[in-house]
């Protein structure tokens, strides 16, 4: 390559380096100001301005508001991917399940404006609320796998219903929270880690199917009795 098309490359890779910056930034402002308003209260000036770059910046990178809340969702389900990744790796048997409630808990109530956005979107575009589903299934996958691998053997297909079921509560009691806060326990008392954690171990049977071995398929025996 010429030094001239070296020297050009060069640049490209600056440009993007400096576009993906100005990205991140307003993504990142973006989260922090949903910590103190709603969504729809804040503005695309005072964001672009808070992240420290004019309006054009920001519509060089989002066409719309709406095109932003994806950017945010994406950002959403790469945070919670790694989360996944880093509690299977470290937690144990024993306090798995109990790390794992206290990070759902504990993000989403960080996040919780943003969370209610997502959902109040996802009833009006349920094309929008897919990735979140997929993420949903992929989580109940690795529960299923772990346990397996602690229980020694495969799940029965009742078994794998248990767990998902649990995790379908656990996180319709937050999503139920996030929106209605019905009480008598909320996200940001201790109590509502330890009763969710409660339930999903209860429901998933998490604390008993490693002791289960698998049901036997019934058999119809001939009876050998004489007749009469």
């Amino acid at each position: 390559m010429s030094s001239v098309g070296t020297a050009l490359a060069s640049s490209k890779r600056v440009r993007q380096k400096r576009s993906q910056k100005t990205y991140d930034a307003l993504i990142g402002t973006t989260f922090k100001l949903l910590q103190q308003r709603e969504f729809d209260a804040i503005s695309i000036a005072e964001l672009a301005q808070k992240a420290g770059y004019s309006v054009g910046a920001f519509y060089a990178r989002f066409r719309s508001k709406d095109e932003l809340f994806d950017a945010l969702l994406a950002q959403h389900i790469e945070d919670r991917r790694a989360a996944r990744t880093r509690i299977f790796a470290s937690g144990t048997d024993e306090t798995l399940i109990g790390d794992l409630m206290e990070d759902l808990v504990d993000y989403f109530w960080t996040r919780r404006r943003f969370w209610r956005a997502a959902l109040i979107r996802s009833m009006k575009d349920p094309e929008f609320w897919e990735p979140v589903r997929r993420q949903g299934l992929e989580l109940g996958a690795w529960l299923i796998e772990r346990i397996s691998r602690r229980a020694g053997r495969p799940l029965t297909e009742p078994e794998q219903a248990n767990v998902r079921f649990a995790l379908q509560l656990t996180l319709g009691t937050i999503n139920n929270t996030i929106i209605n806060r019905p009480g008598p326990i909320f996200m940001e008392q201790v109590p509502f880690v330890e009763q969710l954690t409660r339930a999903f171990r209860l429901v998933s049977g998490y604390d008993t199917v490693a002791a289960k071995a698998p049901p036997r398929r019934a058999t119809r025996l001939t009876s050998t009795s004489p007749s009469g």
